[in-house]
């Protein structure tokens, strides 16, 4: 299998920077003394967090990374599948905002965001899939 061609290196340097901004965020945001699922947040690069946001953006941070140092096509899958996760939690949590169920501390920022990283990724993800720009040894 040719890793190193170019539709492989866009997914990997896509799910490996998105990957970094998530372990930032995460590790930023669990240096701060935050309640685990305080709705008000700690504000960490213009957006709001708690104990509970900082762990999954360092899991998804960690998906993202192991995914694209391993395979490119296994980047291209775990972004498409994490963009996803992104969009649906943009979505179902601008719904949430200034209610009780927020529990993760979102504002219109991190929804934001949400929303922007899951196109991101499913643009990365499927890039070379629907164009049909894969290399031919790509399953």
């Amino acid at each position: 299998m040719n890793d190193t061609h170019r539709v492989h290196l866009v997914h990997r340097t896509g799910a490996a920077l998105l990957g970094l901004v998530l372990l930032a965020f995460g590790i930023i945001g669990l240096t701060r003394s935050t309640a685990w699922f305080g709705q008000q947040g700690e504000p960490v690069m213009g957006m709001s967090t708690n104990g509970a946001l900082s762990v999954l953006s360092l899991v998804a941070a960690m998906v993202l990374l192991v995914a694209a140092v391993r395979a490119g096509r296994l980047s291209s899958a775990v972004s498409a599948v994490v963009g996803a996760a992104f969009l649906l939690s943009g979505l179902v949590h601008l719904g949430l905002l200034g209610t009780s169920w927020n529990v993760l501390a979102f504002r219109l920022p991190n929804v934001v965001f949400s929303l922007v990283a899951g196109l991101v990724l499913l643009l990365l993800g499927f890039y070379g899939r629907v164009s049909g720009g894969l290399p031919p040894d790509n399953m």
